[in-house]
């Protein structure tokens, strides 16, 4: 198999499929397509076409990004959506019915946990979340229930950056003849490949790192099983849940410098972790990169290419207030709750990404006042690392 970096390159990008050999893929804007009364047999019988027919269930600039996402993932297929909430939305709708049960790791985005408890609840389906202390997989496995269907982690977990074992959670997701979702935002198939860990399903939001440009809002949704792939495929055809040919022509032009851009993001990170750990203004860093991470060992094993992703989370010194000087006093970050982009931002969640969240589930899953998100982003690492001191040093004195 090739090596990540050609495979962003090359992947699902073939100048043969196009009359002109365009090296790039043409943004494809047209809602619908001439057909042709004349099909196979095979399509015939089997109801199926390989013209194009509609944009809803066909797009060629779509299907060029679809190609690439399976690449990179190691998957069959590919879908992308028009958001990462729509994504989680299609699985959920894809494979769940009245009565069914999830068993999610209770520090996933923010967004999932509305999804589950707010919207799928009125069509009973119930989400068992679960403190998943330190990664361990047997917190999830006694959660398990005849009628769960469906294991969901996050890797790594978001605003906290703990590991969960991916094959540990699969092997326990299919002895009980369930399957496991993850949601690979954060690692991107750049550093982790959780189809080959062992999971059924991998999704994005293709917002953040894969995109990487703060100017596409995408969803991602990967899987080797045909059986999953039909149903939301004819989910997303029913409902139309699709991204335009534009987002999927920059999506895809970003997929090209994933590799160079998360090796900088992750090289970046790692000297701000450092720094961060040595300051008197910092009490706690968390970052698998670092060997103070209780789980460095398993990010070792589960993380590739010599890198931890390029987000991390740290306690400053203080209180909220503190932290809200810190912030203020910031002037190459930009504040604000999305990541993953090339610009460095920083938020603090218990006032931002969490705001919703009542403060006793947000102090059982490390979520303090004090905690700050930063996401790294590609600027000079001595210019990063000198605007957090200038900002640590402000915060306190003031």
């Amino acid at each position: 198999m090739a090596g990540i970096g050609t495979l962003s390159v090359h992947a699902g990008n073939n100048p043969d499929e196009w009359k002109c050999k365009a090296m790039w893929p043409p943004i494809v804007t047209s809602t619908t397509y001439k057909r042709s009364i004349v099909e196979s047999s095979k399509e015939q019988e089997e109801g199926i076409s390989s013209q194009y027919t509609y944009i809803r269930s066909t797009n060629p600039t779509r299907e060029c990004l679809e190609k690439s996402l399976a690449r990179l993932e190691e998957a069959e297929y590919g879908f992308v959506t028009n958001s990462g909430s729509t994504a989680i939305a299609i699985i959920l709708q894809s494979l769940l019915s009245s009565g069914d049960n999830i068993v999610v790791a209770e520090n996933v985005y923010f967004g999932s946990n509305i999804l589950m408890t707010d919207v799928f609840s009125k069509y009973k389906i119930t989400a068992s979340f679960v403190n998943v202390l330190n990664g361990d997989p047997e917190t999830i496995e006694s959660a398990i229930t005849e009628r769960t269907k469906l294991l969901w982690i996050d890797f790594p977990c978001n605003p906290s950056v703990e590991l969960i074992d991916i094959q540990k959670i699969s092997d326990i997701a299919h002895k009980k003849d369930c399957l496991l979702v993850v949601d690979n935002t954060l690692a991107t198939p750049y550093f982790t490949r959780p189809l080959s860990l062992g999971a059924d399903i991998v999704m994005h939001s293709g917002t953040k790192y894969l995109n990487g440009h703060s100017d596409v809002l995408m969803g991602v949704i990967c899987t080797s099983n045909t059986i999953i792939a039909e149903k939301i495929r004819n989910l997303l055809t029913t409902i139309g849940a699709v991204p335009s040919p534009f987002d999927c022509y920059l999506a895809n032009r970003s997929l090209r410098t994933l590799h160079v851009r998360m090796k900088a993001h992750a090289e970046n990170a790692l000297a701000v972790a450092k720094y961060l750990e040595s300051s008197q203004f910092v009490d706690s860093v968390s970052y698998p990169g670092l060997p103070s991470h209780p789980q460095h060992e398993l990010a070792k094993k589960l993380f590739s290419n010599d890198g931890y992703g390029g987000m991390l989370s740290f306690k400053i010194k203080g209180d909220l207030e503190t932290a809200k000087r810190f912030l203020k006093s910031l002037k190459i970050f930009t504040m604000a709750v999305s990541l993953g982009s090339l610009e460095s931002i920083a938020g603090v969640c218990t006032i931002m990404t969490h705001k919703a969240m009542k403060k006793e589930d947000k102090l059982r899953i490390g979520i303090t006042d004090n905690l700050i998100r930063l996401s790294i982003g590609l600027e000079d690492v001595d210019d990063i690392i000198n605007d957090l001191e200038q900002a640590l040093e402000a915060a306190e004195l003031s």
